[in-house]
């Protein structure tokens, strides 16, 4: 019952705060005063602040305004430093793996993660993290995707376009507004020693020739339909070594990879590059003698 916040009339004559209209929106496209349909309304997504409401409030209510301009601030504050730093509880979308620098599209129909894609925007932390379900339970471990675009449908549903950066493991489950939310430690490779460069690199080396070379084996239809979702195998950088989460051809292998998510995310945990490369390694020699014999 907070007095009204960048106050938005509807075309039926009614005045909300544009964040609870939006609330409301999620769930059913008509006015939650007289049920009028807002659908159009809602396409259009022009949602004005009405100058006069909003200037009334100021003026005769000026205390009450910037306390409620406060409280806004702060909840904006909140959730644009989610992924920032690990005291910052983050947003989850509790649905598929991901990896990072791997992209990942999301199609949002649900009413709590149309909130949470909104609140991410608006903020412009432009971030939340992605975990699956393993066993009926939330996994421990997860991916940040990083915001790069969205497009919303008339009906309120919107596609968007991630990509995955940091690693995480969730300490704390939590909730808020309807979805999940964690407190997490952000997971970055062991250092790596000196006296074993070289037969690290040669190692990598070779897992990056054999995972090519089982790429080009697949039928022409799976390399299509692998290259439209995921892209391309992105080439090998200068700098993997030390790169907090090792090169970015493994995470697309591992993406595209026929593996159970159980296995896919036992290698998410792994901070040890040589031990993900070996890991990698067995499973495609694995995959290879499957379809020899």
């Amino acid at each position: 019952m907070r007095i009204l916040w960048e106050p938005v009339t509807t075309p039926c004559g009614h005045s909300f705060c544009r964040f609870c209209l939006n609330r409301c929106l999620d769930h059913q496209p008509t006015c939650p005063l007289c049920k009028t349909s807002l659908a159009e309304f809602l396409a259009e997504r022009v949602q004005s602040v009405t100058v006069f409401v909003e200037l009334a409030i100021k003026t005769l209510f000026p205390r009450d305004y910037e306390e409620r301009k406060s409280v806004y601030m702060e909840e904006m504050e909140e959730l644009s430093n989610a992924g920032k730093d690990p005291k910052h509880v983050i947003p989850l979308f509790v649905c598929t793996l991901a990896y990072p620098t791997v992209p990942c599209p999301l199609h949002v129909f649900e009413p709590r993660y149309r909130l949470m894609i909104r609140q991410c925007m608006e903020s412009g932390s432009r971030q939340f993290g992605m975990c699956a379900y393993i066993d009926d339970n939330i996994a421990e471990f997860g991916t940040m995707l990083e915001i790069r675009d969205v497009q919303y449908f008339p009906d309120g549903r919107s596609v968007v376009d991630t990509i995955g950066s940091k690693r995480f493991r969730i300490l704390k489950k939590g909730e808020r507004d309807g979805y999940h939310t964690g407190a997490v430690e952000f997971l970055e490779d062991e250092p790596l020693l000196g006296e074993n460069l070289e037969s690290i690199k040669k190692l990598h080396d070779e897992v990056y020739k054999v995972s090519q070379a089982w790429f080009m084996r697949l039928p022409s239809d799976t390399k299509r339909q692998i290259l439209l979702h995921f892209g391309p195998m992105p080439p090998v950088e200068s700098n993997y070594l030390n790169s907090p989460n090792g090169p970015s051809w493994f995470w697309w292998m591992l993406a595209v990879l026929p593996l159970e998510p159980r296995s896919q995310l036992m290698i998410l945990s792994m901070t040890s590059l040589p031990r993900r490369l070996n890991t990698l390694y067995r499973v495609l020699l694995h995959l290879q003698s499957s379809i020899t014999t």
